[in-house]
């Protein structure tokens, strides 16, 4: 009987210095996620500034005019186009004025 108890005692022994280290580890594995997350965070939020400082109105207008060769619209470069299946003739655009409302 004696014989008995001390081999259940040294099963739970072993048993319980198993699970405390399997404990300790996934704790770490923890910690080591925990400290990922806030770094991507930081991240994140570095790539939100950035992502702001590029969408400026100043920067997309610069972009618009340098790389797509766009410009602001005047009422004397403005194009009038007929809606399809209608066959009336263009509308000249308006003469350029120096005032604009």
């Amino acid at each position: 009987m004696n014989l008995l108890l001390a081999a259940a005692l040294l099963a739970s022994a072993l048993y319980l210095v198993r699970t405390t280290y399997e404990s300790r580890k996934l704790f770490v594995a923890l910690e080591a996620e925990h400290a990922r997350e806030r770094r991507l965070q930081i991240e994140l939020e570095q790539l939100e500034v950035a992502k702001r400082a590029q969408a400026t109105p100043l920067r997309v207008e610069k972009i618009a005019r340098e790389k797509l060769r766009m410009f602001n619209a005047s009422p004397a470069l403005t194009h009038y186009v007929p809606a399809a299946g209608a066959s009336a003739p263009a509308v000249p655009a308006p003469a350029a004025s120096g005032a604009m409302r």
